[in-house]
């Protein structure tokens, strides 16, 4: 069993920045590849980046531009998504979430049905 706590979000303007946290408790930990998405109203999920506690190269979503980046510090166990040059259609509510390694690659890490464990989830409201 994995408990995710997401945070940091808030209102922000158009260009501007946000750093989104996600505290991770559980047993083996290593296990497990870590992911953020979000949802906006009436959108499906959409995938943006998953990292694992194990490897160093992370994947991200081709759509995120490279205005997002995600880190570890394992040993607070906290996932973080720094999120730079926000646009309006950045909108959304941001989880944070985790899944088996079984499904740690390219093709399979952004499909949300690989995670089994969700966080509450997070609202970033960029303003223009």
């Amino acid at each position: 069993q994995v408990q995710l706590v997401e945070s940091g979000g808030g209102l922000v303007q158009v260009g501007g920045s946000l750093r989104l946290a996600c505290i991770v408790s559980g047993r083996a930990l290593d296990d497990y590849m870590m992911g953020w998405f979000r949802q906006a109203p009436g959108k499906e999920r959409e995938f943006i980046t998953a990292i694992t506690w194990r490897h160093l190269m992370p994947y991200y979503a081709d759509s995120m531009n490279g205005r997002f980046t995600i880190s570890r510090d394992s040993a607070k166990n906290t996932m973080f998504l720094q999120m730079d040059s926000l646009k309006v259609e950045d909108t959304a509510v941001y989880f944070c979430a985790a899944g088996t390694l079984n499904y740690w690659n390219e093709d399979t890490a952004g499909n949300p049905n690989n995670y089994n464990y969700w966080g509450q989830g997070t609202q970033v409201t960029v303003s223009s």
